[in-house]
């Protein structure tokens, strides 16, 4: 049913509610597009997890202890008696810096708009109005909602011990740990376990599934798991918890198998839930699923066409640049504009692990599943100039193309700056079909020595297959 409720019955165009990566996407884009916007945030600053317990922080201190650990290891340092122990309260030092600023300058996109913030806990009156802590209603033609989600608590897990961390309380971890246990190996728990293992921390790291992170190409899978049990961390695949004991001097985890698993420190980091349990939806004809997730369509919006999801809130792919481009996506539907829609296909993927990993388009496994004729072109990073300087020579870039066309299928990479080096290979693949192809590589002059010459080692050793 069309709505035909006139402007004047609404304070505002869009409310979205959280400041995370979507709800800020969505925000500014609508407003950029003459909407009246106003967002709601329930905790003390904007940003949401990303800027404060996830991503922002997490990532700040792998820098840290990537670059510290690599200076302490270094055997010129050594040779002149250096070799200290930072603590976890050195190394997190910068973090809190690094978060007021990113809250400033994101605060300022908000003032500069005139976007209102409201602060406190937002909640559906009816499909038109929210109140924020039990407040007056305001009332709006469209919603985002982008409360984004947090760390699955199962009820026999006691979260209370001084000694059991989830992934948002990790980062306040006073002590130094000489051995954990990490009960989950997805993005966070590998990520986590490559990080601790840099601090010289032992590290069990638990898998309910058969291989690490499933979504990647199986080659890069196999690596991850060579260069992780390499640094010393020791994987257990298929296993699953039956109970966790929290004692005075650790935690034993007992799993089904029979293993008992005793450490210092037991990291929970086994899936999410959506932050849509105090959102009034028991007012809307929204459900969430059983961890709190809400179904959308390609444009995200739900079984209320006017109210929108995006980011964690949804389920996958669970990315802050995703969540970004899918609050952009969303505020563009509202304006009438429905082209250029975020694609998944389209978003890549960036693990920070130590090496990186990231990857955008399909894998060897999808296109054989698909009967796609593909090659493959490599190059490793030990044969580029510029990783022999830097010392980085761990790792590879994987292109997939096909074989009669030369099109970009896919792009892997595993090593130093590959979150950043995947965006070459991904801008290309999102040019018309008659550009994306291997010649690109082939054709373009890259500097040298730099890591993206990686793109045409690869593009010939792809074509040499073809011949």
């Amino acid at each position: 049913m069309p709505d035909i409720m006139n402007d004047s019955m609404f304070d505002y165009d869009l409310i979205v509610i959280g400041t995370g990566p979507g709800g800020e996407g969505a925000a500014m884009q609508a407003v950029k597009g003459g909407m009246r916007v106003a967002v709601a945030e329930r905790y003390s600053q904007i940003g949401g997890g990303c800027t404060h317990w996830g991503t922002i922080p997490s990532k700040a201190l792998r820098h840290t202890i990537t670059s510290t650990m690599k200076v302490l290891n270094n055997p010129a340092y050594r040779e002149m008696g250096i070799n200290a122990r930072p603590t976890l309260e050195q190394l997190k030092r910068g973090t809190q810096a690094i978060i007021g600023r990113q809250v400033t300058m994101r605060q300022s996109f908000y003032d500069r708009n005139g976007v209102p913030v409201f602060r406190g806990q937002a909640r559906f009156v009816d499909d038109h109005a929210i109140s924020i802590d039990g407040d007056e209603p305001i009332r709006a033609r469209h919603f985002v909602i982008a409360t984004g989600s947090r760390p699955f608590h199962p009820h026999s897990v006691d979260f209370d011990h001084k000694r059991i961390y989830d992934s948002d309380t990790i980062l306040g971890m006073a002590m130094r740990p000489s051995s954990i246990c990490i009960y989950g190996a997805g993005v966070i728990g590998t990520e986590y376990a490559s990080m601790l293992r840099n601090l010289g921390i032992k590290v069990n790291l638990i898998n309910t599934r058969s291989k690490l992170l499933e979504f990647l190409d199986d080659e890069i899978i196999d690596a991850l798991s060579y260069h992780l049990r390499d640094q010393g961390v020791i994987l257990r695949h298929d296993e699953s918890m039956e109970r966790i004991e929290g004692d005075d001097d650790g935690v034993v985890l007992h799993l089904k198998s029979g293993k008992r698993v005793k450490t210092d420190a037991l990291l929970w980091a086994n899936g999410r839930t959506g932050n849509t349990d105090d959102l009034g939806l028991e007012n809307l004809d929204i459900v969430a699923n059983n961890r709190g997730q809400i179904e959308v369509d390609d444009q995200f919006q739900t079984v209320v066409p006017h109210i929108y999801a995006v980011g964690d809130v949804i389920g996958m792919p669970s990315l802050a640049s995703a969540a970004y481009t899918q609050g952009r996506a969303a505020a563009n539907h509202m304006l009438g504009n429905v082209d250029g829609n975020l694609r998944i296909s389209d978003c890549p993927a960036g693990i920070y692990t130590s090496p990186e990993i990231s990857c955008v388009g399909q894998t060897e496994r999808e296109l054989t599943a698909a009967c796609v004729p593909y090659e493959v072109g490599q190059a490793q990073f030990k044969s580029l100039a510029r990783a022999q300087i830097t010392g980085d020579t761990v790792g590879m870039l994987k292109i997939l193309f096909h074989r009669e066309t030369l099109e970009l299928l896919g792009v892997h990479c595993f090593g130093a700056n590959a979150s950043e080096i995947i965006h070459i290979g991904q801008a290309i693949m999102n040019q018309p079909t008659e550009n994306n192809t291997l010649k690109y590589f082939i054709e373009a002059t890259f500097n040298y020595p730099t890591m993206a010459e990686a793109y045409r080692v690869a593009a010939l050793n792809g074509l040499n297959r073809l011949f």
